[in-house]
């Protein structure tokens, strides 16, 4: 039987449609492998503006450690530079974190910034522990190295890895995450940068990155002095990171990209940020904020906040059990 005409026009049709469907479908296909390439690229070459590197293994490690099985610890690092003056910063925040992937456990401890310490590479110089990146530009040391030494030398564990960011970089994550919700213990004031004075009222509220950063800065009016400032950091930052590591933080990456190549620097291999992420997920309900307990004592006219032996002691037991370190 002969096919009629409009058999064969419904039939050359359907061909048509579905060769059109075909294209269609391939060039959905190819534009989703070139934005996935593109994604990845900025990813990478973002990561590699931030990457340090050149820090080397702790003195105090035999052995460089595995992430997936070793406990270890990062010292997170909040600076007061901005870019445009890179050698001109003190470390504003100080916390280590001492990660046990075997317990999935996190301890955390601030050190406060006016601590009373004796400087690594200076010969027994003692003064406040944020001046450590200043006498590591005297020394001719790498600064984020004379932190970390001046850290190791005083609780006696190693610092494996760091995370280093300065305000700008601060208030732009935050801003990249839509904002953070706090809540405010009292009402206080603080400045923020430009100078202008911004009021927080007791309670909840939702901050934007300029707001963040005069919340976490604050201690004069804080009761608890440094030890209030560092528990609204920590507060802070433990909201960032479930933000960071949530499906929707990672959906937001490429709007921090550029935050995190020009204004964070850190020493974690790029090869291992899945496997810390996966960490925090199986940790982020078992985390212990110890206290480090210090009395403030004018010396000199100089105000400095000192560790006394027997709390430097009980702090060293507690991050060494928590690391298994020998």
């Amino acid at each position: 039987m002969l096919e009629s005409r409009k058999e064969k026009f419904i039939r050359l049709t359907k061909k048509r449609r579905k060769k059109r469907i075909l294209n269609i479908a391939v060039f959905f296909v190819l534009a989703i492998m070139c934005f996935a390439s593109y994604f990845v690229i900025s990813i990478i070459e973002a990561a590699l503006k931030g990457m340090d590197h050149n820090v080397a293994k702790s003195n105090l490690r035999k052995e460089q450690i595995t992430l997936k099985k070793d406990p270890f610890t990062s010292l997170l690092i909040g600076s007061d530079g901005r870019p445009k003056n890179p050698k001109d910063w003190r470390p504003d925040v100080l916390m280590l974190l001492v990660v046990n992937p075997k317990t999935k456990s996190i301890k955390t401890i601030s050190i406060p910034r006016d601590t009373l310490v004796e400087i690594a590479n200076t010969n027994g110089f003692k003064t406040k522990i944020n001046s450590a990146v200043y006498w590591g530009y005297q020394k001719g040391i790498d600064p984020i190295q004379n932190i970390r030494e001046t850290i190791e030398n005083l609780l006696k564990i190693p610092i494996d890895y760091y995370v280093k960011t300065n305000f700008e970089g601060f208030t732009k994550i935050v801003d990249s995450l839509g904002g953070v919700t706090v809540d405010v213990k009292f009402p206080f004031s603080q400045k923020a940068l430009g100078g202008k004075k911004i009021f927080f009222e007791k309670g909840f509220r939702k901050l934007n990155g300029i707001e963040a950063l005069a919340y976490v800065r604050m201690r004069k009016q804080d009761p608890e002095g440094d030890h209030g400032r560092n528990k609204r950091q920590q507060e802070v930052i433990y909201k960032l990171v479930d933000k960071i590591t949530s499906l929707n933080g990672m959906t937001k990456i490429l709007n921090i990209i550029d935050t995190l190549g020009n204004n964070i620097t850190y020493s974690l291999p790029i090869s291992e940020t899945i496997t810390l992420c996966n960490i925090y997920m199986q940790c982020k309900n078992n985390i212990e904020t110890i206290k480090m307990n210090t009395t403030s004592k004018k010396i000199k006219g100089i105000w400095y906040e000192i560790l006394n032996k027997n709390e430097k002691e009980r702090i060293h037991k507690i991050l060494k059990k928590q690391l298994e370190f020998n």
